[in-house]
């Protein structure tokens, strides 16, 4: 089962290379269900691994002029604040035990990764139904709508800390419609606002003391997704990326489903 996950890490670093987001997603379940961690504290195996990762995959992008650092800090700061926030205070604060009647027990773990399920299932719709902005161009100049992005900033930052995705799939989709970036430029400037609002999470984590790192499984997953970055990164110029996101939308939605119902079978009697 190991293999089968340093497998997955690669792939999830080659979807972050190609579109910016959706690899991440699946970095939960595979800590989860192939190498056995629980879901609290893979959420925070996921904060590094994809902040660090995104980190490096946003330097090819900087080089190509694909990254709007003004558009990383209008978008970037409401996230961060909220994910540091949700890392640190909300998610200890998740009691063990959330609902109990009878031998039915909803749990905090159980919580989170039915959770993730709806956000992947979420998730995949996007993917699946994304489209390159035809009206946007590098040119045009960017007029911000401030209150829905910083509305969508929190709340991207509120499910990153809730769940340790990154949230691609909701930040290229806000920055093309609210900030008018090409496809492209969204993919870039995505992959530096998830660094580091990933990170800072994983910093929330750490301070907090609310998890227990297996630095081994840590450090390992992050080099296979760091070497899947770039050769995703390689891959970009020759693969269709709107293909490929669909493609990758429709394996998410299989996942959350999965995901779904193998969390709820545990609780139905």
């Amino acid at each position: 089962m190991e293999l089968a996950g340093y497998l997955a890490s690669f792939i999830v670093g080659i979807s972050l290379g190609l579109v910016g987001g959706g690899g991440s997603i699946l970095m939960v379940p595979v800590l989860v269900y192939l190498f056995g961690i629980a879901p609290v504290n893979a959420t925070a195996y996921s904060l590094f691994i994809v902040g660090l990762t995104s980190l490096i995959g946003a330097f090819p992008k900087i080089r190509q002029n694909l990254v709007s650092f003004r558009t990383a800090v209008v978008f970037g700061i409401p996230s961060i604040f909220s994910v540091f926030l949700t890392r640190k205070y909300l998610v200890p604060a998740i009691p063990e035990t959330i609902w109990r009647s009878g031998e039915m027990v909803i749990t905090r773990s159980l919580a989170l990764m039915v959770l993730f399920g709806i956000i992947m299932i979420v998730a995949s719709v996007s993917m699946i139904k994304a489209k390159e902005c035809v009206d946007c161009s590098d040119d045009e100049s960017q007029h911000f709508n401030y209150p829905l992005i910083l509305l969508e900033g929190i709340l991207v930052g509120l499910l990153t800390g809730l769940v340790g995705a990154g949230g691609g799939f909701l930040i290229i989709p806000a920055l093309v419609a609210l900030s008018k970036l090409t496809m492209k430029k969204a993919v870039g400037t995505s992959l530096l606002i998830i660094a580091a609002k990933s990170l800072i999470g994983f910093a929330g984590d750490l301070n907090a003391g609310v998890v227990h790192i297996d630095y081994r499984i840590l450090l390992l997953v992050t080099v296979l997704a760091v070497g899947g970055i770039f050769a995703g990164n390689a891959l970009s110029g020759k693969i269709d990326g709107e293909k490929l996101k669909r493609l990758f939308g429709w394996m998410v939605l299989v996942m959350g489903v999965y995901v779904i119902i193998s969390e709820m079978a545990g609780i139905l009697p």
